[in-house]
């Protein structure tokens, strides 16, 4: 076996020893353990919020939801609340399965006033980071199921001309616990034109706000081109402009996900019409990973260490107790007072001896 030295303290072996297949290793290890994900989706109702979902995974995770009564699309909207459903499917594909869960927050922004809405969901996101915080520090830690919020879907209304005080307020309460995407829901109601100025307004209103939106990591000089070229094209389309939709057209002998309009169809997967395949793409093919390690490695460690250190000036406080801490407090004082009145009289003594040099002399 040859050996060259390549670098600082690198080795390149000249013959095969068979480290190279980790990757393998570790690939097939976490196929058989599976992966999990959780998204989270929020915006005011009939944005379109569950098509979408379904859209985006291929699935039906709301088949048990029962359709919305008229005591549902009337309610008291003085005194209505923002509610968590979660909903969880395992999906399988080419052998690899995926746990999928996606916590939906009906009532958000369907108030008259809509001042707190967004406490329930900042309770929830740091109640899963409580639970897993807890799994972690027990004994059974190998089989933790991670039900931290990996990212959230924040769907922005289409009919204005830009963010709304409720999108900003929640986006800023939010934006240091999650990985928050924003989308434009209902593109098909935009021209481009009007898209193009509208994704202009929000990212001006969300820098403005300084709300830290999900920001896609930068790329290697050694990635793949393909990848670089595509993570720029991610980038540059936030915010989303989707379309969602369940139905099957026929469109020119070809069956194509879409909506069928008087004028035409509108394609959901078709990039002139819709950024829904960047956002899967995004979601599922190339940052799944990384939001879930943004997730692990920044908010939830942020969580983390406020937690403990919480934990810590607590524990401090109540084993030495408010009488310890005084008395404390008390004898520094006396030892400052002390320390003064000796600075003072050496003060006296100098000027003394001055006095006594300056009369000798004379």
């Amino acid at each position: 076996m040859s050996e060259g030295k390549e670098g600082r303290g690198r080795v390149r072996t000249g013959g095969y020893v068979g480290f190279a297949d980790l990757p393998n290793q570790v690939h097939r290890k976490s196929v058989k353990k599976g992966f999990e994900f959780t998204l989270m989706v929020v915006g005011e109702s009939g944005l379109g919020k569950s098509t979408l979902v379904n859209s985006l995974f291929l699935t039906d995770l709301y088949a048990k939801r029962a359709p919305n009564s008229a005591k549902d699309i009337f309610p008291d909207r003085i005194n209505k609340t923002v509610s968590i459903e979660t909903n969880c499917v395992e999906i399988e594909e080419k052998g690899v399965r995926l746990r999928l869960t996606v916590v939906d927050t009906p009532g958000f922004g369907d108030a008259l006033n809509n001042d707190k809405c967004e406490e329930s969901i900042i309770k929830y996101v740091a109640n899963q980071y409580e639970a897993y915080l807890q799994d972690e520090s027990g004994l059974n830690r190998r089989n933790i199921v991670d039900n931290r919020v990996h990212c959230c879907l924040y769907f922005i209304s289409p009919y204005g001309r830009g963010l709304k005080p409720i999108d900003i307020k929640f986006m800023r309460s939010l934006h240091d616990k999650v990985n928050i995407v924003p989308v434009i829901a209902k593109a098909d109601t935009l021209t481009k034109t009007e898209i193009r100025s509208l994704k202009a307004r929000i990212l001006e209103e969300i820098e403005e706000a300084s709300i830290r939106i999900y920001q896609f990591p930068e790329c290697d000089s050694d990635e793949d081109e393909d990848f670089v070229e595509m993570n720029k094209d991610l980038k540059e389309s936030l915010p989303f402009a989707v379309i969602g939709s369940n139905t099957f057209i026929v469109k020119e002998g070809n069956r194509v996900i879409g909506r069928q309009y008087p004028w035409g169809v509108v394609e959901v997967e078709n990039p002139e019409h819709s950024d829904f395949g960047k956002l899967r793409n995004m979601l599922i093919r190339t940052h799944m990973q990384d939001l879930k390690e943004v997730t692990r490695d920044v908010h939830y460690e942020n969580f983390r260490s406020q937690k403990l250190s919480y934990s810590t000036n607590t524990s401090i406080n109540e084993s030495t107790g408010p009488k310890v801490v005084d008395e404390t407090d008390k004898i520094i004082r006396e030892k400052d007072e002390e320390l003064k009145r000796m600075q003072r009289m050496v003060e006296q003594l100098t000027k003394q001896q001055n006095m006594l040099a300056a009369m000798q002399k004379q």
